[in-house]
């Protein structure tokens, strides 16, 4: 097998189907993600937007198609899923911290237990990342002593720790006071910048205007329409793709 390159797609996506019984979820999926890219994946309820990204990491196995990470083939029978959990972070809509642990306890969890590294690094690493989630000062305080934005930045920072090469996130704001949306948006937007390559299941339309480098409109299993969002708000084409604007813009 070929070695994998940057110039290569960091996560490629092809002809990907998927089913949960006889309910086809995603009918022949294909997109390409390159380093440092972020991608917006936007449509309604049901339209397999979720299911799409929880492939990417492996929680979801795939009846026909393949998905490649860095080169990895999620449909080899023998896939490490452990190592290439560590290369994909995941951030889910509920942040499920470990509530009689304290931030910096939750976040350095996995690469104690997982990765096996040495305590005073990975706290040292925690401490950094504390501070990167804007949260300096809150290392001591436990999930129930902080705001459901405070809650899911410490759950980034926890999918950080293990230094990923690809950041999923899955309606990460949605569960969310309006006022704490902001906050986590700001994070997501910091590590964009910074040049980490990410996938997100959104509903935040300014937002995805605002960072993603491309964006992907799901209906039914399939990809409708994509494109830059220089041009996708403006002239989208396809039916479905306009009256979803329509509604949320």
């Amino acid at each position: 097998m070929a070695e994998w390159t940057e110039k290569d797609p960091i996560v490629s996506i092809r002809d990907v189907h998927k089913y949960f019984g006889d309910l086809q979820v995603l009918k022949g999926v294909s997109l390409d993600v390159m380093k440092g890219e972020v991608v917006c994946i936007i449509g309604p309820s049901g339209s397999g937007k979720s299911t799409l990204i929880r492939c990417v990491n492996a929680l979801n196995d795939i009846q026909g198609g393949v998905i490649k990470v860095r080169g990895i083939d999620l449909t080899d029978p023998k896939l490490d899923k452990l190592a290439l959990r560590k290369r994909v972070g995941m951030v889910f809509q509920q942040y499920n911290l470990f509530p009689h642990k304290t931030a910096m306890e939750n976040i350095m969890m996995a690469p104690m237990l997982v990765l096996k590294e040495n305590e005073d690094e990975v706290r040292q690493r925690a401490r950094d990342l504390m501070k990167k989630v804007r949260l300096e000062g809150k290392e001591d305080a436990y999930p129930g002593e902080l705001s459901g934005g405070q809650q899911q930045r410490v759950a980034i920072a926890r999918s950080l720790a293990m230094s990923p090469d690809v950041m999923l996130f899955d309606e990460v704001t949605a569960a969310l006071d309006p006022e704490t949306v902001k906050e986590v948006l700001v994070t997501i937007k910091d590590l964009a910048q910074e040049g980490m390559t990410c996938i997100l299941v959104t509903h935040e339309m300014g937002f995805a205007r605002e960072i993603a480098d491309h964006i992907y409109f799901t209906d039914n299993g399939v990809i409708v329409e994509h494109g830059p969002p220089a041009t996708f708000f403006s002239e989208a084409k396809d039916p479905r793709t306009k009256e979803f604007l329509s509604q949320i813009l």
